[in-house]
């Protein structure tokens, strides 16, 4: 694998020959102080240019760059549309080097100081940006919930267990796991963090994904939290749900504590309502056997 100075080099000498490139920034995990560095960082970096098409109507100039396993040009796609104001070229090489390289019409430059905090200013052959930003990941950070955001979360989480529960019922095991993964499990992990925020502060970010929640919680709950994720048969699914609900009372009832919330009134409802549609899923099972 090449090293990073010689990946950073190969980029910004090219940018420097190239005249149609006046500006090159780096995004991304490689700006945070906060992240270990790994093998596994993509470079985020993004070309400002005086002429698009000239770049955008053939790949050949991305040669340069090495030899590509893969690579992904998300604005040239019909199933997956893009919706980013500049054209994008994801690209994994032979050496296991990743490169998401972005061109930018130039006059976006002073827009897109706006987009991120996380932003590192590598070339600026015209003198643009008169003081080049301090890459901060101050944005991703935790945020203190307001009591309806509080509430909202139990809301969303409580009535789209209702949604699982359906799909257990009807023996639809793919609606059932699409909205377990897709809405209960992340309002899961939202409470969680926020929990995290009530005994940590709010002054640091869990990651991407939250990545780093394991750091900042108790080795039982982390446990916890990775056995909902077993969904692969009707019983499995089943427990798991009341996993995520035993887990999501537990958190959310602390976390009210500690903001000095209320503690909405779904928990108890739709707990009634899940043990009433499993006894009845079982009644019926054990009159056919």
């Amino acid at each position: 694998m090449r090293s990073e100075k010689q990946i950073y080099d190969m980029i910004l000498n090219f940018a420097k020959s190239e005249e149609r490139i006046r500006m090159v920034t780096l995004e991304g995990s490689r700006t945070n102080k906060n992240i270990t560095p790994d093998e596994y960082q993509d470079y985020d970096i993004t070309f400002f240019v005086t002429d698009m098409e000239s770049f955008t109507a053939d790949d050949k100039w991305l040669d340069v760059f090495g030899e590509r396993l893969i690579m992904q040009k998300p604005e040239d796609m019909e199933l997956f549309p893009a919706a980013e104001k500049g054209y994008s070229y994801l690209m994994l090489f032979h050496d296991d080097v990743k490169i998401d390289l972005t061109l930018l019409p130039l006059h976006l430059s002073d827009e897109y100081f706006t987009w991120d905090k996380l932003v590192k200013l590598l070339l600026d052959k015209d003198n643009r940006i008169s003081r080049p930003p301090v890459p901060t990941d101050a944005d991703y950070h935790l945020q203190r919930p307001t009591g309806r955001m509080f509430d909202d979360c139990c809301n969303e989480f409580w009535n789209t267990v209702t949604y699982v529960v359906k799909g257990l019922c009807r023996k639809e095991i793919l609606f059932a796991i699409d909205h377990m993964n897709e809405i209960v499990r992340k309002e899961l992990l939202r409470m969680v963090s926020w929990l995290v925020g009530a005994e940590h502060g709010f002054h640091f970010s869990l990651g991407k994904n939250y990545k780093f929640l394991d750091h900042y919680i108790p080795e039982e709950m982390w446990k916890r939290l990775m056995a909902t994720y077993r969904m692969d048969s009707y019983p499995q699914m089943w427990e798991s749900l009341e996993q995520c609900m035993a887990l999501f009372r537990e958190v959310s009832s602390q976390a009210a504590q500690k903001f000095g919330y209320p503690y909405p009134p779904y928990d108890k409802n739709i707990s009634s309502y899940v043990a009433r549609q499993k006894a009845k899923l079982q009644s019926r099972a054990a009159h056919w056997e």
